[in-house]
């Protein structure tokens, strides 16, 4: 054997051929019955046969089916040591999660199985073209895990196992697409922070803060080892994923008091048993997840995420849950409404005042204790369903006097020294602390369909005291993010600068998130005296004047695609009345005024730079030419399948749509 060969495939063992070519088979024999052999279709009997092979036991094969669909990522050993990486920690320990529910579901007597669709690190991708699969994923994902839930068609039940960006709000899509089974989201939790560090947002600016002379390399490299303190879990701030999570069980769709557990703790594991006790609950009486995603369930969801001062990606998920579950898309005045009406009470990473990481949140109460505030203030639908066969309403009796709620405060503040109510605050605090409500949506003449800012992140000492920030300043565009962040790192961009991201919608990169742009903003000294506009999106970590989710996109004909570098913009954003605007306002030497601006804008072409970018997949391409079709980003970026299928038909009944249909 060549040495080649020999170090591939090893020197010959004779006991590597050592193999037999038949088996005894599983002991014991199906629990078959004659009307099972007369009428059960052929699969369901041939997957007892399965069940068997794979070692269960004959005599429990009958027993309600539950499908633990789960996001795990990575081979561990069994004492926890990687043998395989994962794509990140939020999906690590996920696996511990799917065997703590089966094992219940087996101890009651069911029939637990498991399928698992990975996801998917929006903060390994940034800043690369991984990022242009990244929002696409979520649909795919959705898509697959229900055909995963079609093709076990004996399931009683779903537990839908997830923790981050995307694949979390692709578990929720896919139950909200199956109303007529039971379905339970099991929250995959949170990481916690290093005693002494950073944590995983601040952590990604190290590259930016060492080029401005803010880190030495040592520094950099420490604090990059630490940042993620526990192994399993979402991020340690209020992002997409603990967004996410919070607004899972805003739905009704976990047990109480399950988002944003620290992973890999008991209490963590004791919440994926009763996860499965409530599916096991729910399919024995007849309660589905179409009777709880309903419309006045979107309705708190939309309420909880104004009070916990969460991620904007949600706008564009928990439409697509609404979609998926056949009900009322949210339109922007309704989140407008909703942002107006519910004040942000809780104080944690990235928008503060006080940066608690999500861990303490969940020690203060988390989503229940919200909701107390939130009953008091009449926002809050009590009647809607929950997982436990309960209402809200009722939830909220239990929670207010249980047990686990007063343990939960009293450890924080004897153990922490934190005062629960100081990260969860009742709505008179929250006024006299100065939290602001979360998101304002601005249009102009740059945006005429709308845009989106957290508002509430928007640094205090930029905004006057009538509670407006504003900021007039000369244009830098840029039309992929290479090249902002390299302009960020070079000194390229100064305060007082608005830089502007154009053509990363989804045509142009599937959508991109920018965040390793605002963070490095956040955390240089000069960050806070820039603003940035783009019709890509933002992390739910992103802080600062932020705009994004700009429509039309550039490359949809948005005027955004036609500024140039040195045109002036008028920025507005009020953030007592949540109202903002977005102008251009000249070109010359001095700021005009929008009417001015719109002229420009309307006599001029597209940016000579603006294009696809080159290495955009063609499943990305796809996936942005069928969102479009239904609806593009205010709705979701869904696929509508009645609305696509009806373009076809238009298209395929024309003489250009038969000329390419002949092609």
């Amino acid at each position: 054997m060549s040495s080649g060969f020999e170090t591939i495939m090893g020197k010959d063992l004779s006991s590597y051929f050592d193999i037999y070519t038949h088996a005894s088979g599983p002991s014991g024999s199906l629990p078959l019955t004659p009307d099972m052999l007369r009428h059960s279709p052929s699969g369901d009997l041939f997957g007892l046969t399965q069940n068997v092979g794979m070692g269960w036991d004959p005599a429990k094969l009958l027993g309600k089916q539950i499908l633990i669909l789960g996001t795990q990522g990575g081979i561990r050993d069994e004492d926890g040591r990687p043998i395989a990486l994962g794509y990140h920690t939020g999906h690590w320990e996920v696996g511990i999660l799917m065997k703590a529910a089966a094992e219940e579901v087996a101890s009651h007597g069911g029939v637990p199985f498991a399928g698992f669709v990975s996801d998917p690190c929006d903060g390994r991708s940034q800043g690369t073209t991984g990022m242009f699969d990244s929002l696409p994923f979520r649909n795919d994902a959705a898509m697959v895990l229900r055909r995963l839930i079609r093709s076990l068609p004996q399931r009683s039940a779903v537990l839908g196992v997830g923790t981050c960006d995307k694949g979390l709000p692709s578990m929720m899509l896919a139950l909200a697409g199956m109303g007529k089974l039971p379905g339970v989201i099991v929250p995959g939790g949170v990481t916690l922070p290093p005693t002494n560090g950073e944590d995983a947002g601040k952590i990604q600016t190290i590259g930016a803060r060492y080029t401005n002379g803010e880190l030495s390399l040592e520094e950099a490299a420490e604090l990059g080892c630490r940042a993620c303190a526990t192994p399993g879990g979402g991020c340690q701030f209020l992002g997409t994923a603990g967004t996410a999570q919070v607004i899972a069980e805003a739905l009704g769709l976990t047990v109480p008091h399950a988002a944003l557990a620290p992973s890999g703790q008991p209490v963590w594991e004791e919440m994926a048993r009763q996860s499965a006790r409530a599916a096991l609950k729910m399919a024995e009486s007849g309660l589905t997840t179409g009777m709880i995603i309903t419309d006045r369930a979107i309705r708190n969801a939309m309420a909880v995420h104004a009070a916990f001062g969460g991620s904007t990606n949600l706008l564009l998920h928990i439409p697509a849950i609404a979609h998926a579950a056949g009900l009322s898309i949210p339109t922007v005045a309704e989140w407008a409404e909703m942002n107006r009406n519910v004040p942000r009470l809780v104080s944690v990473l990235p928008n503060g005042p006080e940066h608690h990481p999500t861990v303490r949140a969940f020690l203060a109460g988390g989503v229940p204790e919200v909701m107390l505030h939130m009953r008091k203030l009449g926002v809050l639908d009590e009647k809607s369903l929950t997982v436990t066969g309960n209402t809200i309403g009722e939830t909220l009796d239990w929670w207010q006097s249980s047990e686990r709620r007063h343990h939960m405060r009293r450890h924080l503040l004897e153990n922490e020294g934190i005062d629960p109510d100081r990260v969860i605050f009742s709505p008179e605090r929250a006024k006299q602390a100065g939290l602001t409500s979360t998101v304002t949506f601005p249009t102009g003449n740059i945006c005429p369909e709308g845009s989106v800012i957290k508002s509430t992140a928007i640094d205090p000492s930029r905004v006057d005291s009538n509670g407006v920030y504003r900021h007039v300043g000369r244009a830098k565009v840029f039309t992929t993010e290479r090249a902002a962040i390299k302009a960020i790192k070079n000194k390229g961009i100064v305060a007082g600068d608005i830089m502007v991201l154009m053509g990363r919608g989804p045509s142009g990169t599937g959508m991109e998130e920018t965040y390793q742009l605002t963070s490095a903003l956040k955390h240089l000294p000069f960050g806070k005296e820039v603003s940035l506009l783009t019709d890509a999106r933002f992390s739910g970590v992103s802080t600062g004047a932020c705009i994004g989710h700009i429509g039309p996109e550039a490359l949809a004909g948005g005027p955004v695609g036609k500024l140039r570098n040195g045109d002036w913009i008028d920025i507005r954003i009020d953030l007592h009345r949540l109202e903002g605007t977005i102008d251009m306002v000249g070109s010359s030497e001095e700021p005009e005024d929008s009417d001015a601006g719109t002229k420009v804008l309307a006599s001029r072409l597209p940016h000579p730079d603006l294009a696809k970018d080159p290495e955009l997949p063609d499943d990305t391409r796809l996936w942005a030419a069928l969102q479009a079709a239904s609806g593009g980003t205010w709705r979701g970026c869904v696929y509508d399948v009645d609305r696509i299928v009806k373009l076809l038909e238009v298209g395929m009944n024309t003489a250009e749509g038969r000329e390419i249909m002949d092609s």
